[in-house]
Parts: C-alpha cells; structure tokens; sequence
C-alpha cells in the first residue's frame, strides 16, 4: 500500500493484484491473515476492492482474515461498510478474540457461529451435544449455512459411523 493510505477502487485493485499472486503462489494453504498493522488509512472503495473483492473471490474454498486491526478505527468503519454493502462476512482477530465485520450471521445460527469460532474445528455432533434440545440435522444444517454465506470453511471427514461427515473451520 501507498504509505499506510489506501485510497480509491484504483489503488485497491492494484493490492488486489498483488493479494492474489500471493495467495495463488500458495495452493496448499487454506487460510490467510492479513495484517493490517500499519495501515492509518482506508476508504470504504478500497476496501471493497482490495479486501472484500479478496474475500469474496475465495469464500468456501480459502478462508481470509484480518489481524491487527482495531475494530473501534476508521480503517474498521470502512470496512465494515464495504463488506455489508456486499453481504460478505470479514474475520478479524485481535490475539485469540474473533469479530465479523460486514455481514452477520442471522440470529439463528449466531450460537453456532460464536460456537465454532472457539475452536480450530468444530463438528454438528459436538455443538448439538452443548445445546439443550438440539438434533445434530439442525446442528449440521446451521453450520452449513455458515459454510455457504463464508463463515466457516468445510472439508470431509471419516465418521465414527463409516459414512462421511462434515468438519467447520474457523477462518483464521
């Protein structure tokens, strides 16, 4: 970035650009963080376009977060406009604490949400098993749909039972 100052859908295509050659370089990784340490600047057209373009472009597939970012700046304020213009959700980690700026999860799956957010992995078998009078379909169900709005990131797994099931990722 030019000095700290990110200004302009320009200026954010062309770190778009360079985000992207970096996470193209690495195949085998799934999740980046992006440190936003030193960043004093940003309008809400470049975020959308250097970090919610970014974000957008791997939901489901690659998870990318943010860290070292004060949710109360400027910087976040931006942010968070650009992403819930665009209904894509943006983690930022501050230590072991995870936010979501832009796009919430609904209030039905927040629980589940906030769930898998502490912990590196989290299984519908386990969160059904922490909620009182949860069945393990609608468990599965809500972290699919946090998989689907990007969330979470998925893979399969061997069940205990021979079949397959689903692991949730936190991003981050």
């Amino acid at each position: 970035m030019n000095g700290g100052k990110g200004w302009g859908r320009a200026d954010g295509r062309a770190v778009l650009e360079q985000l992207l050659a970096h996470v193209e370089a690495r195949p085998e990784k799934r999740v980046f963080r992006v440190s936003m340490e030193g960043i004093e600047q940003m309008d809400a057209s470049f975020a959308s376009e250097a970090i919610v373009g970014l974000i957008r472009r791997y939901r489901g597939e690659k998870g990318i977060c943010l860290e070292n970012l004060s949710l109360t700046s400027e910087v976040a304020m931006n942010i968070d406009l650009a992403a819930e213009k665009a209904k894509i959700p943006v983690v930022v980690w501050n230590g072991r604490s995870g936010e979501v700026l832009g796009w919430k999860p609904s209030s039905g799956n927040r629980q589940a949400f906030e769930f898998a957010l502490e912990r590196p992995q989290a299984r519908a078998a386990e969160f059904a098993e922490k909620v009182d009078k949860m069945s393990i379909a609608n468990a599965s169900t809500k972290f699919k749909q946090l998989w689907e709005k990007g969330f979470l990131l998925r893979s399969e797994s061997a069940a205990d039972s021979g079949g397959v099931e689903f692991v949730y990722e936190r991003i981050g």
